[in-house]
C-alpha cells in the first residue's frame, strides 16, 4: 500500500516521540521475549543471508518489503527456518513503531541505507546494516554522527577484518595487520595494489541500461516507496531487479557491491581507521550520467603518502598486496601454503621463516566481534559506524572520481573536496522528499 506524504510524515512522528523499550524489558525477565528480537526491511536475495534470516543469536520477528510476493515469500521461509509465524508490516515505518523489535537489518538497496539507518536510530533501534553502508560521503557522515549521538550499537554486514578468510587472499586479515602494525613494511609509506592478480574482483557487470522505454508497474509492487529518496525515474524491471547495482541513483556497480568488503579489511590492516585518503586519481572511460561502466584505475593516496590501487584493467596482476617502504611485499598465501608470503631485494622467505616471525610479533588487539552481545552490553562492535564511515569513504571517494572522469583532492577532517565544487556535488546529494526532511531531522 503506497502511503501518502502526510500519512508518512504523521507515522515517522509517532515512531520518533515513541519512547522505544527493548522487549526484553517491556515483558519481563523471563518471557520468551527476553530474548532480542529482529526485523528484516527488505527480502530480496541478500536478506536470505545466514547473517539476516537463519541468523541465531536473536529472535526473528517480523518483516517489509514493497513487493507483495516477497513477503509472502518470506513468511513461508522464516517458518520454514522455524521462526514460526511472523509479522509483516505494512512498510519499514510500521516496523520501526513496534516497541517489540529490537534490532533492525536493513536489506534493502544501498540508496535507502543512509536514510533508514538515521530514521531507525531515532526510533531506538539497533541496526545491522548491509554493505555498502552508505552511497555517498554525505551520507555515511550523517549516519556515522547521529548514530553515535543517539546511542544506537551498528554493525555493517562484512566481517574480513575480524574473521574468515579474506576474499582471495587464502590468509585472515590478522597476519597482514601484525606486520603492518609492528612496522616489518618499514617506517615510510606503503603501496597496496588491489586487483584480479591480487585475489580482487570488480565485478564489472553491474552495468544499468539507457533510453529503455518505461514498462507497466508488476501487480502488488510499492514502486514510490523503493524508490524512497532516489530520483523518480519511470519503472523498469531492470532497474529494480539485482541489476539494481548498475545504476548511479542506487549503487555503483562492483564498487558499491564488493569494495566495503575488499576495502574494509585493508583499512583496518594499513591502521587509517581513524582517517580518509587525501588525492583520489582516476583512470578510465567517461562514464555514463545514469548507468555505471567500468574503471581502469583508480588510486587513493593517505597524507603519509600511502597508496591505495585499485586495479580495474588488470595491468598490475604481478603486483604484490603490499611493497613496504624497505622493499619488503606481501603476497597472497601459495595454494598448498599455510600462511602469506614475503619477498625482498634476495627474494622469497622459506614460509618456516615467515610462520616464525608471524609467531613473535604482538598479536592485534582483540575486538568486538558478537553484535548481539554489543547490543546486550552496549560494546561497541568491532565493524560500527565510525569505522565503517572510513572505509564507505573509501570506495565513495573512488566513485566520485570516476563519475567526475579526473580525480581531485579531499580533505579527511573536513570531509569535503578541496576547492572543487563539483566533486562536492557528488559527495554531498540530495534525497528526494519527504525522505530528506526525515534524513536531516534531529
Amino acid at each position: 500500500m503506497r502511503m501518502t506524504r502526510r500519512e508518512m510524515l504523521r507515522a515517522s512522528a509517532a515512531f520518533a516521540a515513541f519512547n522505544i523499550v527493548p522487549a526484553k524489558v517491556l515483558f519481563g525477565a523471563d518471557a520468551p521475549s527476553n530474548q532480542l528480537t529482529r526485523a528484516l526491511i527488505g527480502f530480496g536475495a541478500i536478506a536470505r543471508n545466514p547473517n539476516h534470516l537463519t541468523s541465531t543469536g536473536s529472535r526473528l520477528v517480523g518483516l517489509c518489503d514493497p513487493f507483495e510476493a516477497r513477503v509472502r515469500q518470506g513468511l513461508k521461509e522464516a517458518e520454514a527456518c522455524g521462526w514460526g509465524k511472523i509479522k509483516a508490516y505494512e512498510n519499514f515505518l510500521k516496523l520501526l513503531e513496534d516497541p517489540g523489535v529490537d534490532i533492525v537489518h536493513i536489506c534493502t538497496p544501498p540508496h535507502w541505507h543512509g536514510c533508514m539507518s538515521v530514521m531507525a536510530a531515532r526510533a531506538g533501534k539497533d541496526i545491522w546494516c548491509e554493505k555498502p553502508m552508505t552511497r555517498t560521503v554525505g551520507e555515511g557522515k550523517r549516519v556515522m554522527e547521529y548514530v553515535k549521538a543517539k546511542g544506537r550499537m551498528f554493525r555493517l554486514n562484512t566481517w574480513f577484518r575480524f574473521k574468515g578468510t579474506f576474499y582471495g587472499f587464502g590468509t585472515t586479515v590478522k597476519p597482514i595487520r601484525q606486520i603492518v602494525e609492528n612496522g616489518l613494511l618499514g617506517s615510510g609509506p606503503l603501496m597496496c595494489t588491489f586487483g584480479a592478480g591480487q585475489g580482487f574482483s570488480w565485478k564489472f557487470g553491474w552495468s544499468g541500461r539507457v533510453n529503455e522505454k518505461p514498462e507497466p508497474l508488476p501487480a502488488g509492487f510499492d514502486y514510490d516507496m523503493w524508490l524512497g529518496p532516489a530520483p523518480y525515474k519511470p519503472y523498469t524491471a531492470h532497474r529494480v531487479g539485482t541489476s539494481f547495482r548498475g545504476y548511479w541513483d542506487y549503487d555503483s556497480g562492483g564498487l558499491g557491491d564488493m569494495a566495503q568488503h575488499y576495502l574494509d579489511p585493508l583499512q583496518y590492516l594499513l591502521c587509517k581507521d581513524d582517517t580518509s585518503p587525501v588525492k583520489i586519481d582516476y583512470k578510465g572511460p567517461k562514464q555514463h550520467p545514469e548507468a555505471v561502466g567500468r574503471f581502469d584505475r583508480i588510486t587513493l593516496e593517505y597524507d603519509d603518502g600511502t597508496k591505495v590501487v585499485l586495479d580495474g584493467d588488470e595491468s598490475l596482476r604481478e603486483e604484490p598486496l603490499l611493497r613496504g617502504s624497505n622493499g619488503l611485499c606481501v603476497y597472497k598465501k601459495a595454494k598448498d601454503g599455510q600462511t602469506l608470503r614475503l619477498k625482498d631485494a634476495n627474494g622469497w622467505w622459506p614460509e618456516e621463516k615467515v610462520l616464525a616471525k608471524l609467531a613473535e610479533l604482538p598479536e592485534p588487539a582483540p575486538q568486538q566481534t558478537d553484535f548481539f552481545d554489543s547490543v546486550r552490553t552496549r560494546k561497541t562492535f568491532a565493524l560500527n559506524e565510525q569505522n565503517g564511515f572510513r572505509s564507505c569513504t573509501m570506495f565513495n571517494l573512488g566513485i566520485v572520481a570516476e563519475r567526475l572522469g579526473r580525480g581531485f583532492e579531499f580533505d579527511p577532517v573536513k570531509l569535503k573536496a578541496k576547492n572543487d565544487e563539483a566533486a562536492d556535488r557528488f559527495l554531498y546529494q540530495q534525497m528526494r522528499q519527504p525522505w530528506q526532511d526525515e534524513f536531516m531531522k534531529a
